[in-house]
């Protein structure tokens, strides 16, 4: 065993003596297994698809609803760029540009194939959320249940973000009532647990309703938690990557930006559905040398050295019926239908019986 082994042994060992330490390590291992950094990938890709044809039909609908208070327009707008830092602004010139000034039948067409284009990013969240939680391609709803899942879970997070951002943004309004410190506190509050309820609505949609409320109320609190810090450091993150990328690429570093970011909230959010699971199925400690096998649901990796089942014990050999045997066949009578007399044997032994049985006839 050389030097690298023996560290890793050690620490391996290590980590497997402390819940602390071992937990953690079991999600790690839980996300590489899933292969959740490329589920990740995939619904950042659908969702830089999705948020243009959505922000339309946002805009287009605040249009018609607050056509008369442009004021609350341009807020709620800001609401809902304000998930996206910096690039915000660049988003939502270009939204503006093409939102749908249609009215009628046009309008409502325009908005439905808006919305089967977004569909996309719900199909990516739902298949991911399954793959954690090791629901089978046989036990999930076809067509249209999967549309209607689907939709309903583009809409809980698109209009739970905006809700969320709007209402904290109501609760720092109150500045002039209650001191820095209050107003900073209500935010922060009143989002956090708008963004819980989300995180929680959206997971029991994306698991198709087969995994119980409980079981997802610890990753609800984690992602709502990440996701608020992510809205307070966001602008520091995306800014950095945006300084190299945008003198590189011009336009198209917004374009990497975008989706830096939205890759970091699906990693984010699909890091918060491996601890519902490891925790909730007891899935560690793990071990940290390769080659070894995730634990089943209860802890244990497979059957434990010495539990194997017995082997079957072998059928007892089947009787032969008695009497000679010719080539396996019963022998054959002989000619006429008689049955065979007894054996050949010396002639006294044959005198004898003959006289023992005439004595029985007689008597």
């Amino acid at each position: 065993m050389n030097v690298v082994d023996k560290a890793v042994t050690a620490a391996d060992r290590f980590q497997r003596r402390w819940p602390w330490l071992a937990f953690p390590v079991a999600v790690w291992k839980k996300y590489s297994d899933d292969q959740a950094g490329y589920l990740a990938a995939l619904i950042s890709y659908y969702g830089f698809i999705a948020i243009f044809p959505l922000l339309l039909v946002f805009v287009t609908v605040l249009n018609i609803v607050l056509k008369n208070d442009h004021a609350l327009q341009q807020e709620l707008l800001k609401s809902a760029l304000a998930q996206y830092p910096v690039i915000g602004d660049e988003i939502k010139n270009a939204v503006l540009d093409h939102s749908i000034s249609a009215t009628g039948m046009p309008l409502a067409v325009g908005i439905v194939v808006l919305l089967l284009g977004a569909r996309g990013v719900a199909g990516a969240m739902q298949n991911a959320l399954c793959e954690v939680w090791g629901i089978p391609r046989s036990g999930r709803p076809g067509f249209p249940l999967s549309l209607a899942y689907g939709m309903a879970l583009v809409f809980t997070v698109g209009l739970g973000l905006v809700v969320t951002t709007f209402l904290s943004g109501l609760a720092g309004g109150a500045g002039h009532v209650l001191n820095g410190a209050f107003t900073t506190a209500g935010t922060v509050a009143v989002s956090l647990v708008l963004n819980i309820g989300v995180f929680w609505l959206s997971f029991r949609l994306a698991t198709l309703f087969k995994v119980r409320w409980r079981d997802m109320r610890v990753g609800a609190v984690i992602g709502a938690v990440v996701w608020q810090v992510l809205q307070v450091a966001g602008g520091y993150i995306v800014s950095h990557q945006l300084s190299r990328a945008s003198a590189l690429y011009g336009v198209f570093g917004v374009v990497l930006g975008l989706l830096a970011w939205l890759y970091l909230q699906a990693g984010v959010t699909l890091y918060a559905a491996e601890v519902d699971v490891v925790l909730v199925r007891h899935l560690w400690p793990r071990s940290l040398k390769p080659g070894h096998a995730a634990p089943a649901p209860g802890g244990t990796a497979s059957r434990a050295p010495g539990h194997e089942r017995a082997p079957r014990p072998a059928a007892p050999a089947q009787r032969q019926p008695a009497g000679p045997l010719a080539g396996g066949r019963p022998a054959s009578p002989p000619a006429g239908g008689h049955p065979a007399g007894p054996p050949a044997g010396n002639g006294e032994e044959n005198g004898e019986r003959a006289a023992s049985h005439q004595k029985e006839a007689t008597a």
